[in-house]
């Protein structure tokens, strides 16, 4: 490889970047932007984020040039006036403004559209999944694709499909079960679940984050359909009123497995979270529940604690049948480079606990 002092390489590197003073077309310029474009990280458990950040490094070397700055500021203060049309000059000036905030952490970016790749039975069954996030702001954590769910999106196949799984005798029902996902966010562990299990699942969160939600939903129907799953979307807050909730949740007692990742920010969440578990799970002895809460901190760790204790005071009490803890990449934070760490992601499986006379 070429060294970044070395003529031929950076005469290869100017060539990719037109110049201003030539009044490139506009096709010209947007093609070159597009190429600057910045991927935000994606993670899992074999490959880790420093991996990936390596990656996407020695793939797009020339993005950290001083003259890819130079080229994006030049675009910024230039009036463009070659350029046909006002549409056209706005276009590239937002373009330009993108790449700048791709460089400058998470936080500043606008929208970004990130996709998540899955590969199961040694490399034999592969797809992604296209996720959207909106602009992040200080009330947005429902709309950030957090580490937790792709950790945990990557072990569905595992514990349902493995030898000895402890999911396994509900992905071997011959019946079409419905899974139902607390605080899906995104809805990247859900719809993993639809895909790996090929059966229905119900994508629920707060009701301001429900339209993004929905928009993950409709970008990826098509691939849950064709694998053999099934998703829908619906507002579900945890201890709201009867008429807050909606009319499919209100039954209660429905569904044989309830996902959910990383549902604990505040001390009021685990009563929370505790108490729509036991409304919404069936009451029989298969019935399970899968959580998984990343170990960040001690405050993580006693929410954790917390959230045991609440599931086993519920009317129909719940123990905790299995648990293991993961290392995995996290980013919480504010989402730049510096933020993501290496921590231990616990998950349990819980169930009714068959002691009690249910």
């Amino acid at each position: 490889m070429r060294g970044i002092h070395d003529p031929l390489h950076s005469q290869e590197e100017e060539e990719d970047l037109p110049h201003l003073w030539q009044k490139p077309a506009f096709p010209v310029l947007l093609a070159a932007l597009r190429k600057l474009r910045v991927e935000p990280t994606v993670w899992g458990l074999k490959v880790s984020n420093a991996d990936i950040l390596k990656q996407q490094a020695a793939a797009a070397s020339h993005h950290e040039r001083k003259d890819t700055n130079i080229f994006l500021s030049s675009i910024i203060k230039s009036s463009l006036s070659w350029l046909e049309t006002d549409e056209e000059r706005e276009e590239i000036w937002e373009e330009t403004s993108r790449r700048m905030t791709e460089r400058c952490g998470r936080t500043a970016m606008g929208e970004i559209v990130r996709r998540w790749p899955f590969s199961f039975e040694n490399g034999t069954d592969t797809f992604s999944l296209t996720i959207r996030e909106p602009p992040l702001t200080g009330d947005s954590l429902g709309l950030k694709t957090w580490g937790s769910s792709y950790v945990l999106a990557q072990l569905l196949h595992e514990f349902a499909f493995a030898s000895q799984a402890p999911l396994a005798h509900l992905a071997t029902k011959n019946e079409q079960r419905e899974v139902l996902e607390l605080g899906s966010g995104t809805g990247l562990l859900g719809l993993t679940a639809a895909c790996i299990w090929r059966t229905k699942v119900y994508l629920t969160d707060l009701p301001e984050i429900m339209g993004n939600l929905e928009h993950n939903a409709s970008l990826n129907r098509a691939l849950v359909e064709e694998r053999g799953g099934k998703v829908e979307t619906a507002p579900l807050m945890w201890g709201g009123s009867e008429e807050d909730v909606d009319p499919k949740f209100r039954s209660g007692k429905r569904y044989e497995l309830i996902i959910v990742a990383d549902p604990l920010y505040d001390d009021d969440h685990p009563a929370l979270l505790a108490g729509a578990i036991d409304e919404q799970l069936a009451r029989n002895a298969d019935a399970r529940v899968l959580v998984m809460v990343p170990q960040r901190d001690e405050i993580t760790k006693g929410l954790l604690r917390t959230l045991r204790s609440q599931l086993g005071q519920q009317a129909n009490p719940l123990a905790c049948h299995q648990e293991n803890i993961v290392a995995g990449e996290d980013d919480w934070g504010d989402g730049n480079e510096d933020d993501t760490q290496r921590v231990g992601f616990w998950w349990g499986i819980f169930g009714r606990d068959q002691s009690i006379n249910l």
